[in-house]
């Protein structure tokens, strides 16, 4: 494993690297001429350069061995840098994902060692374009090739649509449909019957190379075949999906934050009616403070998950991963959003880099699966996980922080409990309504829960801090005290997201008649949250100082 002091060596190493050979003036040029910067990606991922490639592959292979939490920290530093080059280095890591997942001995050796010596760039072949994000659907197929009564090989037909890294990679990993299912395969640039288009003109991540690929009875040996068995693809697609969309919800946190680090500044010198415009309220408290508040409260998932996988938790932890990827990409997204609007006219030019930001980072809600597949992926699995305990799950969670609040009164846990307890009747009154026949309920249900959940992680780091248990390796941005008044500015938005959110999406579907309206308000918790706001302009008003690096002029109430 990577020690912390390694660690912050690598991510000083990216960061100087990038200040050298990535200036804004040079990101401003690439994007505006749709330029993959080959070279510079080739650098980062040479052995005996950068170096990147080293953190993602195992000792045995000749790599570094980096944790999932290592591997956060450099993707979110890479997508403050630029997140078309991100996407870049990140696709030899998803494409070799199949290889590190399902491979045998020798083919992991083989494929793992060239990477780490050689800076393999690889590409991960699965989106179709007409299955999409569903790779239950694809069409691709592969043809065993029989010889002497054994198969020596397959011949691949078919395309794919959407692959980072399409146009430059040395390898591929493609999913393709086999007599007995789904399979991934190895295919190398410059096979025969194997094609690539022109890159895609894309909306953001235009340092990124995207293109369709396309293959006509592209042969490849049997030993290309990953695992050496057939029907295992989808498996293996799913064993990493906790970890490789963990990996894009770092995009999003370290995109959204690279947004507001341009903000801050400048509102610091920007002058309006005589006063900077930092020490307005109504500029703190709509335009950073509350994209702050959700950014952390992603990234305090991302850590308890990534935590979680580096510990050896049993099961993939999918709807984990979700819950990241989707809290992190929406507030990255937002957070972005918000900084053009916060800029003003100059944050509408491409000369001030969060229009850029904003381009790019709209990718991280649409690929690894987009914002409304995560909301499945999290109202399914939870949705189980509601019936399996007679509609005790949350209940039950939310007793957790209850009796968090009890060892640290002011980190949010309260309200983060309430939060839970509402989710949990908000959950069985769709049951007993039988609303989860609506989807659009079942997708709201997605958000509400992960909303819910990170607000019961950030409260959860927010103890950790204070008693001094943190992570080592965790972002120490804000003190304990500030993270504190996060926490509790994210846990009373979540709160009243549930509960408000929640009855008015099973009113709308006919869940709840005009006479119980006010019993199930009181159910909710209704009442308890609404007080649980009182506070919130003064924690805001904490946070902005310490973004601002101010003394924190008042008192402030805990809640």
């Amino acid at each position: 494993m990577i020690t912390s002091k390694t660690l912050k060596l690598s991510l000083k190493s990216l960061r100087d690297f990038a200040k050298k050979r990535l200036p804004d003036e040079v990101l401003r040029d690439l994007d505006a001429r749709d330029e993959c910067p080959l070279d510079i990606v080739r650098h980062m991922c040479s052995p005996d350069k950068l170096g990147i490639q080293l953190l993602f592959i195992p000792e045995e292979f000749g790599g570094m061995g980096g944790g999932t939490f290592d591997v956060y920290c450099v993707c979110e530093e890479m997508a403050r840098i630029d997140l078309g080059v991100a996407t870049a280095v990140l696709a030899t890591f998803l494409g070799s994902d199949p290889i590190t997942v399902g491979a045998t001995p020798a083919q992991k050796k083989l494929w793992l060692t060239r990477i780490a010596e050689e800076g393999l760039l690889f590409a991960y072949g699965a989106t179709e374009p007409e299955a999409g994000s569903d790779l239950g659907s694809l069409r691709t197929t592969a043809d065993p090739v029989i010889q002497d009564g054994r198969v020596v090989g397959y011949k691949i037909n078919g395309n794919k649509q959407w692959i980072s890294n399409g146009g430059i990679a040395d390898a591929y990993t493609v999913l393709a449909n086999t007599p007995t299912g789904p399979s991934w395969f190895v295919v190398e640039q410059g096979a025969k019957g194997f094609t690539h288009d022109k890159p895609e003109d894309k909306h953001g991540i235009r340092l990124s190379n995207t293109a369709a690929l396309a293959f006509s009875d592209v042969y490849v040996d049997a030993d290309r075949l990953l695992g050496g068995v057939e029907g295992q693809g989808l498996i293996q697609a799913q064993a990493v999906f906790g970890y490789t969309r963990l990996m894009v919800a770092a995009f999003g946190l370290g995109a959204g934050w690279a947004a507001l680090d341009r903000v801050i500044p400048y509102s610091a010198k920007r002058i309006q009616a005589g006063a900077p415009l930092s020490e307005k309220q109504g500029y703190t408290h709509k335009l950073i403070v509350p994209h702050v508040a959700r950014l952390e409260a992603a990234r305090a998932y991302i850590e308890e998950t990534a935590e979680r996988i580096d510990a050896g938790s049993e099961g993939s932890l999918n709807t984990e991963g979700a819950i990241a990827k989707y809290m992190a990409t929406e507030a990255g997204n937002a957070a972005a959003e918000a900084s053009i609007q916060a800029l003003g006219g100059y944050g509408y030019t491409h000369e001030y880099m969060v229009e850029k930001i904003s381009r790019d980072v709209r990718i991280t809600t649409i690929y690894e699966g987009t914002s409304e597949i995560m909301e499945m992926t999290i109202s399914r699995d939870r949705w189980q996980s509601h019936l399996k305990t007679r509609g005790q799950y949350y209940h039950d969670r939310a007793l957790e922080f209850e009796k968090l609040h009890t060892q640290h009164p002011n980190v949010g846990a309260k309200i983060a409990a309430l939060a839970l307890h509402a989710l949990a009747e908000v959950m069985e009154k769709a049951r007993v309504a039988r609303l989860t026949r609506y989807q659009h309920v079942l997708l709201r249900l997605g958000e509400l829960i992960a909303y819910a959940e990170c607000a019961g992680s950030l409260s959860h780091r927010a103890a950790l801090l204070a008693d001094g248990k943190l992570n080592e390796k965790a972002n120490r941005r804000f003190d304990a005290a500030t993270f504190a008044a996060i926490s509790r500015v994210f846990a009373r938005e979540a709160a009243f997201k549930v509960a408000e959110e929640g009855l008015r999406w099973l009113i709308g579907a006919g869940g709840i008649a005009d006479s119980e309206i006010a019993g199930f308000e009181i159910s909710l918790g209704l009442p308890a949250i609404h007080r649980a706001q009182s506070g919130l302009i003064s924690d805001s008003d904490q946070i902005a100082d310490a973004l601002y690096g101010r003394q924190y002029k008042t008192t402030g109430v805990a809640a």
